[in-house]
C-alpha cells in the first residue's frame, strides 16, 4: 500500500448526491481509451474532487496522479536532463504522463490550463502513445494507457470547443437543493470524520469496514465490466439511434455517434448486460 493510501478519503460508496459523475468515471475506467476522458463542470464545494479521489482511491489504491496549473510541458512529458546532457550522456526524466500510466490523471481546473498542454494530454489519451522530440533526441514512442479527469468551474473563463470536444464525457454539477441528500451528505462526512478519529486513537469503525466492504465489491463489478465491454453486442436498431440522438443533439461531425455507442456499450457492461438497449443510450446520452 502507498503512503498516499494511508491519507483519510471519503470512501466512494459513501458518496451521495453525485450519480451522475460517479457513472461518467465508472464508464471512462471501463473505456479509457475509446471516450477520451472525463470532464466534470461545477462551482466550488460541490463534491468533484471527493468523487475523483474516492474513485482514484477505491480502483487504484491510491490518490491520482495531479496535474497543476502551472505544469510545464517538460513536466508533463518528460525530457532528457540538462546537466546530463552537457556531459553528453543520455539520462530520461519522466514526467506526469508516464506517472500516471495504469493510473488516474488529475486535471483540476484544467479550463485555467495552457491549450498547448491540454491538447498534449488529450492526443495521449485518445491514442494511448506517448512521443516525445526534444532537445535534438526523439525517445521511443512509449504505450501509456490512463483514465483522464478533468473538472473545472463554470464561472470561470471556458474551454475552447477544440478541446471541449477532445473530452468524450461531460458532466454538469450543482450544489445539492434536496435536503434529505444534503443531510446525507452531512451525516456521511460526519460519520467519517469521526471514524478516522477513532481509527486514529487505536479503535475500530463498522461503518469504514462495511464501507471499505462495498467498495471492493463495487471494484470487482468494474473489473468484470472492463473484461466484458468488447462482447456487449450493438444491435442495427441502436446504432441508427445513436446517430439520431447525435443529429437531436446538433453534434458536429461523426464522433458523437461512436461516444454515445461506446458509453453505452460501458453502461451495459456495469449493469451485466450482453446487449446495449435503449435504456443504456437514454443513461449516457446526457453526458456524452
Amino acid at each position: 500500500m502507498s503512503a498516499t493510501a494511508a491519507i483519510p478519503i471519503l470512501p466512494y460508496s459513501q458518496i451521495v448526491g453525485q450519480e451522475q459523475i460517479k457513472l461518467a468515471l465508472e464508464i471512462a475506467y471501463v473505456a479509457p481509451q475509446r471516450l477520451g476522458g472525463v470532464l466534470i463542470s461545477g462551482q466550488r464545494g460541490t463534491g468533484k474532487s471527493t468523487a475523483v479521489r474516492a474513485f482514484a482511491q477505491m480502483v487504484y489504491g491510491q490518490l491520482p496522479v495531479t496535474l497543476p496549473i502551472n505544469a510545464t510541458e517538460d513536466r508533463v512529458v518528460g525530457g532528457w536532463k540538462i546537466d546530463a546532457l552537457m556531459r553528453s550522456e543520455s539520462m530520461w526524466q519522466p514526467g506526469l504522463l508516464e506517472e500516471a500510466h495504469d493510473r488516474l490523471l488529475y486535471v483540476d481546473e484544467v479550463n485555467l490550463l495552457d491549450d498547448h498542454i491540454v491538447n498534449i494530454i488529450l492526443d495521449v489519451t485518445s491514442t494511448g502513445v506517448l512521443i516525445v522530440q526534444r532537445d535534438g533526441q526523439n525517445k521511443e514512442p512509449q504505450k501509456v494507457a490512463f483514465t483522464l479527469v478533468g473538472t473545472m468551474n463554470p464561472e470561470e473563463v471556458g474551454l475552447r470547443p477544440q478541446l471541449l470536444d477532445g473530452f468524450g464525457l461531460m458532466v454538469s454539477v450543482a450544489a445539492e437543493t434536496n435536503m434529505e441528500k444534503r443531510l446525507a451528505i452531512l451525516q456521511n462526512v460526519l460519520t467519517f470524520d469521526q471514524s478516522i478519529s477513532v481509527l486514529e486513537q487505536g479503535g475500530t469503525s463498522d461503518w469504514l469496514v462495511r464501507a471499505r466492504q462495498q467498495n471492493q465489491e463495487k471494484f470487482e463489478q468494474l473489473k468484470q465490466a472492463k473484461e466484458k465491454f468488447n462482447s456487449v453486442e450493438v444491435s442495427p436498431e441502436i446504432l441508427g439511434l445513436c446517430i439520431k440522438l447525435s443529429g437531436e443533439f446538433q453534434a458536429e461531425g461523426n464522433r458523437g455517434d461512436y461516444v454515445i455507442a461506446m458509453a453505452a456499450r460501458a453502461c451495459a457492461a456495469l449493469e451485466g448486460e450482453s446487449e446495449i438497449t435503449r435504456s443504456h443510450l437514454k443513461a449516457v446520452a446526457p453526458l456524452a
